[in-house]
């Protein structure tokens, strides 16, 4: 009698099996969620964070909390959130660098990007201006990579560090025209884009944030963006692909949502729709245009996971060609 009893119980139990995770869908959120960011409160990513989780606050009708997580190049808030429960609670913005740059340029990663996030939300691009002295007589990008090719002494770039996204990027500009120009790196953002203003190096690629003012004021001069469209705040700065007329040209960072791997997917699908409802809405795309971030329509998660894999290969096989494969 027992065992017919465990039999019949065990035939109830695979379909109540099958109803848990819908069901969490249904129940999530219950309780407050949590934004790692791993960049210190202040910065572009942390406004446009801020902006979206009140957004998520008011729909999804729980708390959200922005809880800043700087250090150790982005990896310090990746790994606090690969360890994190996986019931969409916790969740990681992250960039190019923690998540396809630094697992090839760091000895030592305390994640694995591929097996231990789900991404949720592709929502911002962060393009580069190629910003030069005005003194370089340089006014187009043709016309920097002929000054490039026929300098008797090399033109010198700055970035905030080897192997951060900029240096990768002028690497990569470099390799696609056969550009010999010295690296000079920096330990910060301001500090290599100041030297460029200063006329101690030629040029680079800077934030927009960080250099839309100097622009603006004429100490910088623009050439072009990384990006494969313009900059509403720079509409008559062309991209990279139509100056140099490269249609493949693209030398970004990203802004992406991530949870944990084991999240249930009914849990992520709602945090991805939700997320596409506010990244679609024209103030929100506006707020981030004017912070200097590229916004777009958010892709579907599987296509999300395929650009990932395409940025992971762009800029590791990079790294190991500039021999910085765990130079970190």
């Amino acid at each position: 009698m027992k065992r017919a009893l465990s039999a019949i119980a065990g035939l109830f139990a695979i379909p109540l099996l099958a109803v848990t995770t819908p069901a969490q869908a249904q129940d999530f959120p219950n309780k407050p969620i949590t934004i790692v960011v791993p960049l210190a409160a202040g910065s572009g990513m942390d406004a446009l964070v801020r902006l979206y989780a009140d957004k998520l606050q008011q729909s999804l009708g729980k708390p959200v909390v922005v809880e800043n997580k700087p250090g150790a190049s982005l990896m310090l808030a990746a790994a606090q959130v690969a360890a994190a429960p996986a019931d969409g609670y916790t969740l990681l913005v992250s960039t190019s660098s923690a998540m396809a740059i630094n697992l090839v340029l760091f000895k030592k990663v305390n994640y694995d990007a591929v097996k231990d996030f789900a991404p949720v939300s592709f929502y911002v691009k962060s393009p580069f201006i190629l910003v030069v002295n005005p003194d370089l007589k340089a006014k187009t990008v043709p016309e920097l990579i002929k000054l490039a090719k026929e300098s008797a002494t090399p033109l010198s770039y700055s970035s905030p560090g080897a192997g951060v996204a900029q240096h990768l990027s002028m690497e990569y500009m470099k390799q696609r025209f056969g550009l010999t120009i010295a690296h000079v790196p920096y330990r910060s953002t301001p500090q290599s884009i100041t030297d460029i203003v200063a006329g101690h190096v030629q040029l680079g690629f800077a934030e927009a944030g960080a250099s839309l003012p100097l622009i603006r004021e004429g100490k910088l001069r623009a050439l072009a963006v990384s990006s494969s469209t313009r900059l509403a705040s720079l509409p008559d700065v062309p991209t990279f692909a139509e100056a140099a007329s490269t249609p493949d040209f693209e030398a970004v960072s990203w802004h992406m949502l991530f949870a944990p791997a084991a999240t249930p997917k009914p849990v992520l699908d709602k945090l991805h729709a939700e997320m596409s409802k506010i990244m679609t809405d024209p103030e929100m795309k506006a707020k981030a245009a004017a912070i200097g971030l590229l916004p777009i329509d958010p892709p579907s998660i599987p296509d999300t996971v395929t650009y990932l894999a395409s940025e992971r290969e762009k800029w590791g096989s990079l790294v190991r060609k500039l021999e910085l494969e765990g130079s970190q």
